[in-house]
C-alpha cells in the first residue's frame, strides 16, 4: 500500500528544493505517495505554517508523514524532531510549527530529536536540512513507522506558540488576522463556526479555554477591521455585489474577511496580526 508523505514548505517552485526533497523520499521508499500541501508559505513565517497545518492535517489518511520544513534557524541549535501520535507522524524543526496541529490533536504523542546518521544524510548542509535530515527522516518513517523510535533520544518538551489570540468580553469577540490567502482574503482567529440554520452560527472556539460555546444570529454580527464594518455574515460570496467586502465562514470553520472577485486584504491594508472584532447584538 503506498504511503503518503505531505510536504509544506516555503520553498516555492522556481529553484530545485522541492524537487530534490522528493527525490531523496523516492530512493528511500520508492512506493511513497508525495502530496505537496503547499510551498507558498511566506518566506520564514512559521506561524503561516502552523495555521496551515491545522487547517489540512485531518484530511490525510491516518498513518501519513508530514513534513513540514520553514525553517529560519536551519543551521542553529535548533532541534531537528519527529512526532509519533496515533493516527499521523511529524517531521519539522522544533520552533513551533507543530503547535497549532498537536493542540488541536489532543493526543499523546512521542517527540523524539532526529540524530542517528542512520537515517538522515552522510553529509549534511548548513542550509538544506530539508533534503539531508527531513526528506530523509520523513522517508524511513513512510516506509517503517516502528523507526521513530531509532531516531533518536526522546524529547520532554517541545517549543510551543502561544496559542492565538481570541478573547470575549461585553459581547464582544476580539481575534486576530492568522493568514492572508492567494485571493486575498483575510482569516482570521475567530472560529470555528457551523452553520445551524440559514441564520444561525454554533461557535465552537479553536482558543481561549475560558470562552463559552454560543449561537449567534448572522443578520446580527457586525465585523470590524480597521475602518471598515460589516454588518451581517453572509454564505457565501454571490450574495454581495461584485467587489463589495464581506465577512463570511470559510471553509475551514474560520471567520473570513473577503471580497467578490476582488482582494480584500489590499483593499484594506490589512496585515498578519492586525485585530478584528465581532461584536454581537444583545
Amino acid at each position: 500500500m503506498p504511503k503518503t508523505i505531505a510536504l509544506l514548505t516555503d520553498f516555492g517552485l522556481e529553484d530545485i528544493y522541492v524537487g530534490v526533497m522528493k527525490a531523496v523520499i523516492l530512493k528511500i521508499c520508492p512506493a511513497a505517495q508525495i502530496v505537496d500541501v503547499t510551498h507558498s508559505i511566506q518566506p520564514q513565517n512559521v506561524r503561516e505554517a502552523a495555521f496551515s497545518l491545522l487547517n489540512c492535517y485531518q484530511y490525510f489518511p491516518e498513518g501519513t508523514v508530514f513534513c513540514v520544513v520553514v525553517d529560519p534557524g536551519v543551521g542553529s541549535a535548533r532541534l531537528p524532531i519527529a512526532i509519533g501520535t496515533e493516527s499521523y507522524s511529524f517531521v519539522a524543526p522544533d520552533n513551533g510549527v507543530l503547535s497549532y496541529a498537536l493542540a488541536h490533536l489532543d493526543a499523546d504523542y512521542r517527540a523524539v530529536k532526529i540524530e542517528n546518521p542512520a537515517y538522515f544524510a552522510d553529509r549534511i548542509s548548513h542550509t538544506f536540512h530539508g533534503r539531508d535530515v527531513f526528506a530523509h527522516a520523513a522517508a524511513h518513517l513512510a516506509k517503517e513507522p516502528s523507526v521513530l523510535a531509532d531516531l533518536g533520544d526522546e524529547v520532554t518538551s517541545i517549543v510551543t506558540f502561544p496559542m492565538p489570540q481570541l478573547s470575549y468580553a461585553r459581547h464582544r469577540l476580539i481575534g486576530e488576522v492568522m493568514h492572508i490567502d492567494h485571493f486575498g482574503n483575510i482569516i482570521t482567529s475567530i472560529g470555528a463556526f457551523s452553520w445551524e440554520g440559514d441564520d444561525i452560527l454554533q461557535l465552537r472556539p479553536m482558543w481561549g479555554e475560558e470562552i463559552p460555546a454560543m449561537q449567534l444570529s448572522a443578520s446580527h454580527a457586525h465585523i470590524t477591521i480597521h475602518s471598515h464594518t460589516a454588518h451581517n455574515i453572509s454564505h457565501a460570496y454571490h450574495e454581495v455585489p461584485l467587489g463589495a467586502i464581506l465577512a463570511q465562514i470559510d471553509s475551514n470553520g474560520f471567520l473570513e474577511i473577503s471580497a467578490n472577485q476582488d482582494d480584500a486584504a489590499a483593499r484594506l491594508d490589512v496585515q498578519i496580526g492586525d485585530k478584528v472584532m465581532l461584536r454581537l447584538s444583545k
